[in-house]
């Protein structure tokens, strides 16, 4: 069998290949540094498989993604190999190294993901207005049905865990609040710095996050499954707005259940308290409830109840949004799922701060 031999014409870009080329044939190849090879001519090649078609095709492209040479002269059972070595070549090259960014490059794609983002939302929040405005005038076009069924997915079965971790919070926050004012002699006031904290702050916050977690990731989770499913396109072909049958509904239903949900949170944060000062400061139920009817303001609850309804609506949006943006893929359900959560909780957190120094400034 003739040995591998080859050399290059430069002033044509011809590599020029003849004998027997196989694995052991790499000392036969020129130095091709910096230089294009346009045609591989193999009219004297007898023999080839597939680590010589391999070695011929990786001198003259090194990348794979580079012009592919032209071949010459080759019998058709040595063009059949160059041709599958060629086709697989790609699952062959290594990976190119991760381009590291800069901090201004981050900056600036984290500000256009945030953008995108807000005018998606503004999008949906007209489409959605649009819609109610049409059916304001059509009380039979609404889904009454649809819309208890979400109230009681979105309003029981959030109770118990709303109950539970206002209890403990309420537990937590007198606890540390009562081993303070014990220091001062001013173990009564324990009651107002719970009911303050509890009504305005604690409870509407924390029962949000729980929805979000629980109820907005549920929604987009929901919504993604159907797209993928073609349940959303299906409805669209009877006839039916996806947006009054699946996103009117869950909007209505959060903004009705949410107020009730913080009212629930203040009842149990408040039962967890005085358990705690009753045995931590000797507070009784009674003096404790005496005290609480002395200090409680109107205004106070309805701060918290009034939180409620604005969360459930930006809540109910971005979910609604993150589920019809799905696309037919269930990666994008989960990638759109975890971005439910992530901005519904960064919502929350602006518009409470928002709520905060608003009420500051009005003296509320």
């Amino acid at each position: 069998m003739t040995e591998a031999h080859a050399h290059f014409n430069e002033a044509e870009g011809v590599l020029v290949a003849r004998g027997a080329w196989h694995a052991d044939a790499a000392a036969a190849l020129p130095d091709l540094s910096g230089k294009r090879v346009r045609v591989i001519d193999g009219a004297g090649v007898t023999h080839l498989d597939t680590n010589g078609a391999w070695l011929l095709l990786a001198a003259a492209q090194p990348k794979a993604d580079a012009q592919a040479p032209e071949l010459r002269d080759f019998p058709p059972h040595h063009l059949t190999i160059l041709r599958l070595v060629a086709r697989h070549r790609a699952a062959t090259q290594p990976l190119p190294a991760p381009r590291q960014e800069g901090v201004l490059e981050l900056t600036g794609r984290g500000a256009l993901t945030v953008w995108n983002h807000l005018v998606g939302l503004l999008d949906f929040v007209g489409r959605l207005s649009l819609e109610l405005a049409g059916l304001v005038g059509r009380p039979g076009s609404w889904r009454w049905r649809e819309l208890g069924a979400q109230v009681r997915d979105v309003f029981v079965g959030a109770i118990p865990i709303v109950s539970g971790m206002m209890f403990l919070l309420g537990v937590v926050f007198a606890y540390l609040l009562g081993d303070q004012a014990r220091q001062f002699g001013a173990n009564i006031f324990v009651v107002d710095g719970l009911l303050l904290a509890v009504l305005r702050e604690i409870s509407p916050v924390i029962v949000a996050v729980l929805v979000a977690g629980r109820t907005g990731a549920a929604i987009t989770a929901r919504l993604g499954t159907m797209k993928v499913a073609e349940e959303i396109d299906a409805i669209a072909t009877l006839g039916l707005s996806p947006l009054a049958v699946l996103v009117i509904p869950r909007v209505l239903a959060l903004i009705v259940a949410m107020p009730l949900l913080v009212f629930i949170g203040d009842i149990a944060g408040l039962v967890g308290g005085m358990l705690v000062v009753q045995e931590q400061l000797a507070i009784s139920p009674r003096i404790f409830m005496d005290r609480l009817y002395d200090v409680i303001l109107l205004e106070t609850l309805m701060v918290g109840l009034g939180k409620a309804p604005v969360f459930a609506v930006f809540i109910a949006l971005i979910s609604c949004r993150m589920g019809l943006a799905v696309s037919r893929d269930a990666r994008s359900v989960g990638v759109n799922t975890t971005s439910t959560v992530v901005q519904s909780l960064v919502a929350i957190i602006i518009l409470n701060a928002a709520f905060a120094v608003s009420f500051v400034r009005l003296g509320i």
